[in-house]
């Protein structure tokens, strides 16, 4: 991160407990305005538990936080309310800063086009598709126009051809807004695929970082990618 760059996140020697389980041990980490930044690691390292630290849904964890603005989450189900519209999940998501009414359906609209659900105004929530229903969820986070975009796993639960059109998506609107973006993934190649830095997370602290040093778009079949790719697996212990 060079000197001009603005952190959106950061953690500085976060502990977290559950009960006698220390569950993240002093991790340090920051995320710049306009980053991608990868948290792999087997399950249980403790990678939704940073994600939560960060969201402002863990109050009980030792260390310093700072984070700009409200963050936005998306997760790997969509958490759609299954008694509203598609345009009506997506204003929600105006509804915490307090902007209601007509100035939220507009913003909600303008944010489902960006997603390419324009088409899916007055769709209810049932009637999408898995993909379609992820985009939706990822209007509702941005509608806000966050800082920061937590996201959890968020194509874990798609088919693989679905996965790849979705992390386009997200590459083609993180360029336009040039938001900072946490991402949680379990899957390398989506680490080295999307982000500029990937952390390895390893019983709750942060066992290796890598940057990935390659020109967007990137090929998954160039050798520097079969590197990083190999790198990453040998640090999460898969041979």
């Amino acid at each position: 991160m060079t000197a001009t760059d603005t952190a959106v996140a950061s953690l500085r020697g976060v502990d977290k407990w559950y009960g006698d389980h220390q569950v993240l041990r002093g991790v340090d980490l920051t995320v710049a305005r306009g980053e991608i930044v990868a948290l792999v690691g087997r399950s249980g390292s403790g990678k939704s538990t940073i994600l939560r630290v960060l969201a402002g849904l863990s109050d009980d964890h030792t260390g310093d936080t700072h984070v700009a603005g409200r963050p936005a989450v998306a997760f790997q189900e969509p958490r759609l309310f299954p008694w509203r519209s598609v345009v009506d999940n997506v204003s929600y998501g105006l509804n915490p800063s307090g902007v209601t009414g007509a100035p939220a359906l507009r913003a909600a609209e303008a944010t489902l086009v960006e997603v390419g659900l324009d088409d899916k105004f007055d769709a209810w929530p049932a009637t999408l598709s898995g993909g379609q229903a992820q985009r939706a969820a990822l209007a509702r986070a941005l509608v806000g126009e966050p800082e920061l975009l937590l996201l959890d796993e968020p194509f874990g639960a798609l088919d693989a051809l679905t996965r790849l059109s979705m992390q386009s998506l997200l590459l083609d609107l993180w360029q336009r807004h040039r938001f900072g973006v946490l991402l949680v993934t379990h899957d390398v190649d989506e680490a080295v695929a999307l982000a500029d830095r990937v952390l390895v997370l390893d019983d709750g602290a942060i066992a290796d970082r890598v940057e990935v040093d390659i020109p967007r778009p990137r090929d998954r079949g160039t050798p520097g990618f079969s590197a990083l790719r190999a790198h990453l697996l040998d640090a999460l212990g898969v041979h």
